[in-house]
C-alpha cells in the first residue's frame, strides 16, 4: 500500500511540473534531477512517466522529452488491427474506437501501444465516427507470435496465425531454431520492418508439426498469450496447501453438513465451486447457495494469488481446461465433491411466494454435499421422468421439484422487470478419447440449467445489494445501456420487417424484451436477434456499482465461481473481513488501491478467455465439415449480403453460399427488403428459408465453410447454362468509413459464430458481388468494425454470460 501511495504523490508531482506554465520540455535525466529522484528510484520514475503517456496525459517527443498534452486531438490507445490493413484505436474512457484508415497506420501492428491524432472534421454528436492518423508507436503490444515456417534455400519465413498481423516475418538462415516447413511456431520479432522491408525475426519455439494432434489447438492458445503451465513457486505453494480441513477451522463455521445439499453441473466438469440447498416454507422458500471458499486458500499477495489474478479465468476450450489455479485446488480441496467436508461461503436467503428475497444471510460454512447431479440427469429426472432415475434420486425429488418451481418464480420475476433473454443454441463438440472429433450437436438450455441460472442470479444480486449499502469498495459486474446509435440504427433496420421499437431517449431493457418476444419463431429471428445482441455493449467489472442492463437488474456482481473467475475470489475475501469486523479504514484504503486494477485485468483476461473458446470452436467447426466435403444438409438462412447468403444448419455450423454459385440466374441483393431477388426469374431467397445445401469447401486457415445449393439434377447435368458469370471466391469487404444508422448497424457477422469474417486475405475487393438495391452492404454498409463474437462453446451457465 505504502508503495501505491507513493506512486501516486509521484505522478502528481509530475503532473504539476511538466503542466507549469514555465516550463521547458525536458527528458528523464533532468526531470528526476529537478524533482530530487535517487539513483534507486529511477525504476518508478520511468514507469510512472510510461503511464502519463499511455494515458496520454503527457507527449513523449521524438527526443526523448516530455511536454503537457494541450491538444484535445491527441490521444493515447491500444490500436486494433484489421486484415486489410486499416484498423481501430481504443481509447480508455471513450465509448467509441477511433478509426485508422490503412494509409495512417504508420507502422504499427495489433495490440500496439500508439499516439493519435484525430481529425478534426468530424463533430461531436454527429453520430459519425472519429478518424485519425497514428503519430507514434510508443509500446509494442507483443513481440512474441505464432504461425507456420516455411523453408526456402537461404532463409525461411513465418505465416503469421493471426491475420491481423498481415506481413509474413522473414527469418534469417540459422534463426530457424531446427523448425522445418510446416512446423507451428513461437516467432519472436527482432526488427518491425517498414513499408519496403518485411518484418524480420528468429525461431524461440516449435510447437510442433500443423499435422500433428492438437497443435491446432496448442497454436490458439500460445497465440493469445495463455500460459498453460503453472510457475515452480506456484506448484510448490499449491502442493504444500492440505487436503483436509483443521478441526479449528470446522469448529469456527456454521455446520451445516446435515442440511441435504447437491451440486448440478456438466457431466465432465470437475472444478465444483457451487451447490445448492433448498426449503419449501409456507411463506415461500428458503435457498441456500453454497459457493466454495476459494480465498482461506489462495491468500492474497502470495505466489497462487498474483499467478490467478495474471490469468484471471480459468479457460474452457473445446478439448481441454486451462485453470485459473492449479488442479490440487480446482479439482481438489477447493471442488465440493460429494461425501467430502468443505469449506464454504454461504447465502442463504429467504424467498417469499412472488420472488423476492425478504432476508438473507452470509456466513463462513461447512457442508458436505449428499449427491452430485449432471444437468441431463436432473432434466431426465423433471422432464423425462425417466423411471431409474426417478427411482435411484427418490431422496431427492421433491428437492428438484421445488427448485423447479423457484426457478419459474425468479425467471417470472425477471421477465416482469425487463430482463433481456438472448436464447442461442450452444455449440456441443464431441471428442472420443483420443480427443479425436466425433460430432457437432446444438445444445439447448433445458430445466436444469435454468434452475441453477436462476439460482446464481439471486445470489449474486443478494450478495451485490448487500454489500453496496454496506458502502464498503467492491467488484460489480456492470453492464452498461446501449449506444443511441446503434439501438437507432436497430430501430432502422427492424422496420424493414414491420417490427417497431422506441428508438431514441432512454431505452428501457423492456424495449429490447418485447422485440425478442415479438420475433420469436419468425424468419427474421436470428438476423434481428444477433443484430441486437450486437448492439449492446459487453458487460465488465468495475469498481462502481452502475447496474446490469442486460439483466435489468440495479445491483449485480460475480460471487458464485471464485474457482474459475478472479472477481469472485476477490469480493469473498472482502465479504469475509466485513463478516469478521477486520474492514477498517486501513482495509478500506488498501481495496480502493487495487480494486480498479484488479477489475481491469479481470475483464481483459476474459475477453481472452472468450476469443480462445470462440476460435477453437470455429476450428473445430471447420475441421468438422472437411470431413462431410460434397455431402448435403438441411439448413436455414441466417443472414443476406450484397456477397451471398448465410446458411445454418441444425448443428449451428455455419457457412456461406457465395452469390456466384447461384447458378440459375443473376441475383441481387434488395438492401431495403433484406432478400436475394433474382434479375430474370425474380426468384426471392429470404431469412429462414430452408436450404438444402453441399458443402464444396473449407479453408481451415481463415476458418470458413463454403456451401452450395444442393441440385441433384444440376450435377447430373453439367451444361447446364450459368449465366457466363465466373465461379469466383469470396470476395474481400471493402474498406468503407460510414456510419450512423446504416453503419452501426452493418456489422456483418463479425461478431458470429464460424461465419465471422468472410472474406480471403489474398481475394480482391468485390469480384462477383452481387448487385446491391440500396447500398453494397450487407444489414448495412458503414465503416468495418473489430467484434468480439458471442457462439463460441460456453462453460456452464448463461450467469457465466451476464
Amino acid at each position: 500500500m505504502e508503495g501505491d501511495l507513493l506512486k501516486e504523490e509521484q505522478k502528481k508531482a509530475l503532473l504539476e511540473v511538466i503542466n507549469d506554465p514555465g516550463y521547458a520540455p525536458m527528458k528523464i535525466k533532468e526531470l528526476a534531477h529537478l524533482l530530487q529522484v535517487q539513483p534507486e528510484e529511477r525504476e518508478r520514475l520511468d514507469e510512472n512517466l510510461r503511464e502519463l503517456v499511455k494515458t496520454a496525459k503527457v507527449v513523449l517527443t521524438k527526443h526523448g522529452k516530455y511536454m503537457p498534452n494541450k491538444s484535445s486531438h491527441v490521444l493515447a490507445g491500444k490500436f486494433i488491427a484489421h486484415q486489410k490493413g486499416f484498423g481501430f484505436v481504443r481509447v480508455e474512457g471513450q465509448e467509441d474506437d477511433i478509426f485508422i484508415p490503412a494509409t495512417e497506420v504508420q507502422g504499427a501492428f495489433h495490440g500496439d501501444l500508439v499516439t493519435i491524432k484525430v481529425n478534426k472534421g468530424t463533430p461531436e454528436g454527429s453520430g459519425k465516427r472519429k478518424e485519425g492518423r497514428v503519430v507514434e508507436v510508443l509500446e509494442r503490444g507483443r513481440t512474441d507470435m505464432v504461425g507456420t515456417f516455411e523453408k526456402s534455400r537461404n532463409y525461411g519465413f513465418v505465416v503469421l496465425d493471426n491475420k491481423k498481423f498481415s506481413k509474413d516475418v522473414f527469418i534469417r538462415q540459422g534463426k530457424e531454431n531446427g523448425a522445418v516447413s510446416g512446423h507451428k511456431v513461437v516467432v519472436r520479432i527482432t526488427h518491425w520492418g517498414d513499408e519496403d522491408r518485411k518484418p524480420e525475426g528468429e525461431i524461440v519455439e516449435i510447437i510442433g508439426h500443423v499435422n500433428d494432434p492438437g497443435v491446432d489447438i496448442l497454436s490458439i492458445v500460445r497465440d493469445l498469450g495463455i500460459p498453460t503451465e503453472f510457475p515452480e513457486l506456484v506448484m510448490a505453494q499449491s502442493s504444500h496447501v492440505s487436503q483436509t480441513i483443521p478441526e479449528e477451522e470446522a469448529k469456527r463455521r456454521l455446520d451445516i453438513r446435515s442440511w441435504q445439499t447437491v451440486t448440478i453441473d456438466g457431466e465432465d466438469a470437475k472444478d465444483l465451486d457451487d451447490a445448492i440447498t433448498i426449503r419449501k416454507k409456507q411463506d415461500g422458500y428458503e435457498l441456500g447457495v453454497h459457493i466454495a471458499d476459494v480465498s482461506h486458500y489462495v491468500r492474497e499477495g502470495t505466489a497462487l494469488d498474483e499467478e490467478a489474478l495474471e490469468r484471471g479465468t480459468s479457460v474452457y476450450l473445446v478439448d481441454r481446461v486451462i485453470p485459473m489455479l492449479p488442479h490440487s485446488l480446482s479439482n481438489g480441496i477447493c471442488s465440493l465433491n460429494a461425501g467430502e467436508d468443505r469449506l464454504a461461503l454461504s447465502c442463504i436467503m429467504q424467498v417469499d411466494n412472488k420472488g423476492h428475497v425478504t432476508s438473507h444471510k452470509v456466513a463462513e460454512t461447512l457442508i458436505n454435499v449428499d449427491r452430485r447431479m449432471s444437468y441431463t440427469e436432473v432434466k431426465k429426472i423433471l422432464e423425462d421422468k425417466d423411471p431409474d432415475l426417478v427411482r435411484e434420486c427418490h431422496a431427492y425429488l421433491d428437492m428438484f421439484k421445488d427448485m423447479e418451481e423457484l426457478a419459474a418464480l425468479l425467471r417470472a420475476k425477471r421477465k416482469t422487470r425487463g430482463s433481456i433473454d438472448f436464447d442461442f443454441p450452444e455449440t456441443k463438440v464431441i471428442l472420443n478419447e483420443q480427443g479425436e472429433l466425433v460430432d457437432i450437436r446444438a445444445y439447448d438450455r433445458n430445466v436444469a440449467t435454468k434452475i441453477i441460472e436462476e439460482c446464481m442470479l439471486l445470489a449474486n444480486e443478494t450478495i451485490a445489494e448487500s454489500y453496496y449499502w454496506q458502502q464498503v469498495p467492491f467488484v460489480y459486474r456492470t453492464h452498461d445501456e446501449p449506444d443511441p446509435d446503434k439501438i437507432q440504427a436497430l430501430g432502422e433496420f427492424i422496420y424493414n420487417f414491420g417490427y417497431h421499437m422506441k428508438a431514441t431517449g432512454e431505452i428501457h431493457p423492456r424495449e429490447i424484451q418485447k422485440l425478442l418476444a415479438d420475433i420469436d419463431g419468425t424468419p427474421e429471428e436470428p438476423i434481428i436477434s444477433r443484430l441486437t445482441l450486437r448492439s449492446m455493449k459487453q458487460a465488465r467489472y468495475t469498481v462502481s456499482n452502475d447496474g446490469h442492463y442486460g439483466l435489468a437488474a440495479k445491483f449485480y456482481c460475480h460471487f458464485t465461481s471464485p474457482i474459475r473467475r478472479y472477481p469472485d475470489l476477490q469480493i469473498h475475501r472482502i465479504i469475509k473481513e466485513v463478516l469478521r469486523g477486520k474492514m477498517n479504514e486501513s482495509r478500506i484504503q488498501h481495496y480502493d488501491k487495487i480494486l480498479e486494477k484488479v477489475a481491469i485485468r479481470s475483464s481483459e483476461m476474459e475477453r481472452r478467455a472468450a476469443e480462445a473458446e470462440r476460435e477453437t470452436t470455429k476450428l473445430k467447426k471447420v475441421e468438422y465439415m472437411a470431413m462431410h466435403v460434397g455431402e448435403a444438409f438441411q439448413g436455414v438462412i441466417s443472414g443476406i449480403t450484397g456477397w451471398g447468403m448465410y446458411v445454418e444448419l441444425e448443428n449451428t455450423i455455419e457457412g456461406l453460399i457465395h452469390v456466384t454459385s447461384l447458378w440459375d440466374d443473376y441475383y441481387y441483393f434488395d438492401e431495403k427488403q433484406h432478400c436475394m431477388i433474382g434479375e430474370r426469374t425474380s426468384k426471392v431467397f429470404r431469412m429462414g428459408d430452408v436450404l438444402t445445401v453441399k458443402v464444396v469447401g473449407v479453408d481451415k486457415d481463415q476458418r470458413t465453410i463454403d456451401f452450395a445449393i444442393h441440385d441433384p439434377e444440376a450435377e447430373e447435368n453439367p451444361s447446364r447454362p450459368q449465366n457466363g458469370r465466373a465461379q469466383s471466391p469470396r470476395p474481400q469487404k471493402q474498406e468503407n468509413r460510414g456510419s450512423g444508422a446504416r453503419g452501426n448497424a452493418a456489422r456483418e457477422k463479425s461478431k458470429q459464430g464460424t461465419g465471422a469474417t468472410r472474406e480471403k486475405s489474398k481475394q480482391g475487393t468485390g469480384a462477383g458481388r452481387a448487385r446491391t438495391k440500396q447500398g453494397t452492404g450487407g444489414p448495412g454498409g458503414g465503416a468495418p468494425k473489430q467484434g468480439d463474437g458471442n457462439r463460441g462453446r460456453t462453460r456452464k451457465r448463461k450467469e457465466t454470460k451476464a
